[in-house]
């Protein structure tokens, strides 16, 4: 007998073989079986049927649950970027608009700052609280968690601290509680009024240090998505760009120019303190000169001139010498038209002092006085450590007193050549000299192959580069040194230093040139060798010449790169990590519309302009 579909599981398709006469018929199978077999399966079917019926009428009487629908704020968390701006500047649009709230209100009043909170209150207990305690603060959201709709923590900074702001409902104030959380995300500002206290979590012995919110106001949101805390955000290059999202997400920025601030604050006091006046010159000059360096060019419109971008300060502090200002110093600017590289930006600012009655040796005194002392004032001791660019790390010691060597038995002793006399370094048969030895010694030199050029590169590879701890390099010649005053003891040579440490120059100092004929022969020859196609070389600066012939007393003139300090200081590398806003190239970038236009705002005319 063949088996039909739609029996039970657990029926036999194919019944124990019985009479004919005593077969019936299963009405659901179509089968004929017996009697005790159909009856069987009868009740079995029943016992099913009653069985699915309950299920049935369980599955109808239990209410339905319902799918959890995620937040605004959930879903704004799937957007990219774009569309969290355009949706997040329409947002604030409409409150604009309404001024429910307002989003850009003109004042809140803080009565504390987040270091004052925590140094005042760090020693509270867990769950210890001091409700008779208003505080008023203002900051940045970093991070939101809520729970339910009765608990919110945001997790904000401000001037570099960060603090947890606790927000139950049974402690709200004013506008409802909803209403006050609804429109804060991550990146706005916001003004919490609350009570110290620490808290008292159910996992762990130790609260943390919170501020429990009785309000919290919106004082100005942020249109833009932050990156996630987790993945940070850390493209050197969008860092450098973005340095405003460089500060908000990481404290190591902040901290470095903390650091900076220190740095020329502690430089300040000390002259200050020894009487030196701090004095303002020019920025564009008829004439780039004070060092050896390539200068930017403009064009003042009005007087129908070409002017340029000063390079170094030096020339205009010793006129202020020669006029009787004995000691002065400028913290300053200075602008080279060269290469961009780890060291170099197109601006960057300089320390320069100039000292009357000193010379290069007291000067150099005053130098392992002055950085010795302000490494120990900023990091707290004399040993710091500091990481190249491919992962080399130099101790540096920077206690005084600082090692010294003499340039040109420097050389000898690397090059194993015997140099001319210092009063025939500047000659044509010495040129010829230096490029057999740089071709003995396999170093290029780029072009032009000037007698300064070729010992500079010299130099840089034999002797800069063993400098790791704090070093001066003295005896410069001559023709290195256009505004230093000729040795008192070695013709030919210059008094001047170099410091140097982990391979970079942060010092050039010398005794001041003060004879206006030997300034004069200085600068033909620096003309000379702009003649050779030297861009850097300096030009004559006919005022300048003019004052010494009032008079310049001995001098000592000293300039110290105040971004390279900064990078040895706080383990930089790169100069751009010690700029808060670096020179960079342009790139091509899709721009995103500005949120007024995204909200379709239109710009006002101008009185008397008609708006097109």
């Amino acid at each position: 007998m063949a088996s039909e579909q739609g029996a039970s599981a657990d029926i036999p398709s194919h019944p124990a073989p019985t009479s004919a006469e005593n077969l019936h018929l299963d009405e659901v199978t179509g089968e004929r079986i017996s009697k005790s077999e159909l009856k069987r399966r009868t009740k079995q079917r029943e016992a099913e049927a009653k069985k699915a019926e309950k299920a049935s009428k369980a599955a109808a009487a239990a209410p339905s649950k319902p799918k959890k629908e995620k937040s605004g704020e959930e879903l704004e968390g799937d957007l990219n970027p774009n569309q969290y701006f355009e949706i997040r500047s329409r947002q604030i649009n409409k409150l604009r608009e309404s001024k429910e709230p307002n989003p850009y209100p003109h004042k809140f009043q803080t009565n504390t700052s987040l270091g004052e909170f925590v140094e005042k209150y760090q020693s509270l207990k867990t769950g210890e609280t001091l409700k008779d305690v208003e505080i008023r603060v203002g900051a940045r959201i970093i991070t939101k968690r809520s729970y339910g709709n009765s608990l919110r923590f945001y997790d904000v900074k401000a001037e570099g601290v960060s603090m947890q702001i606790m927000c139950e409902v049974k402690e709200a104030t004013g506008t409802p509680f909803a209403e006050q959380h609804e429109h804060l995300r991550r990146g706005d500002w916001i003004g919490v009024v609350g009570f110290p206290g620490r808290t008292q979590p159910k996992s762990r012995d130790s609260g943390e240090l919170s501020i429990f919110a009785r309000e919290v106001f919106l004082l100005t949101p942020c249109l833009h998505q932050l990156p996630t805390v987790h993945y940070g955000f850390k493209d050197q290059e969008q860092r450098h760009r973005q340095r405003f999202l460089d500060l908000i997400m990481n404290d190591s920025t902040r901290n470095t120019f903390i650091a900076r601030t220190k740095i020329v604050k502690y430089i300040r006091n000390f002259f200050d303190s020894r009487d030196f006046l701090e004095v303002q010159t020019p920025m564009m000059n008829k004439i780039a000169g004070g060092a050896t360096a390539k200068p930017f060019k403009t064009f003042h419109n009005d007087l129908g001139m070409d002017l340029y971008m000063r390079v170094a300060p030096e020339l205009y502090l010793k006129m202020l010498v020669v006029g009787g200002l004995e000691r002065v110093y400028e913290i300053g600017r200075q602008f080279r038209n060269e290469g961009i590289d780890l060291t170099h930006n197109p601006e960057f600012t300089t320390c320069e002092f100039y000292w009357a009655f000193a010379d290069v040796y007291d000067i150099m005194d005053l130098t392992e006085e002055l950085v010795s002392g302000m490494v120990k004032a900023v990091t707290g001791g004399y040993v710091t450590k500091y990481h190249t660019q491919h992962g080399e790390e130099y101790e540096v010691n920077w206690e005084k007193p600082w090692k010294r060597i003499k340039m040109i038995p420097a050389l000898e002793e690397a090059t194993g050549e015997k140099f001319p006399p210092s009063d025939q370094l500047h000659t044509t048969e010495t040129n010829e000299f230096l490029q057999r030895v740089l071709k003995k010694m396999n170093i290029e030199c780029p072009p032009p192959l000037t007698n300064a050029r070729m010992i500079d590169r010299l130099v840089g590879e034999y002797i800069e580069d063993t400098c790791i701890n704090p070093t001066f390099i003295t005896g410069h010649p001559e023709m290195m040194s256009p505004l230093a005053k000729a040795d008192r003891s070695i013709k030919g040579l210059c008094e001047r230093f170099e410091a140097f440490v982990c391979k970079k120059e942060i010092v050039n100092a010398y005794t001041e040139l003060n004879d206006p004929f030997d300034q004069r022969m200085r600068f033909e020859e620096q003309a000379n060798q702009k003649a050779q196609g030297d861009d850097e070389a300096q030009l004559i600066d006919e005022t300048f010449c003019q004052s010494l012939e009032y008079g310049l007393p001995p001098t000592g003139g000293w300039g110290m790169g105040i971004d390279r300090m900064v990078m040895f200081l706080t383990d930089h590398y790169s100069i751009k990590e010690v700029l808060t806003f670096p020179f960079m190239k342009d790139v091509a970038e899709n721009k995103e519309k500005p949120a007024a236009e995204v909200v379709g705002i239109e710009p006002m005319p101008e009185e008397g302009i008609p708006h097109k």
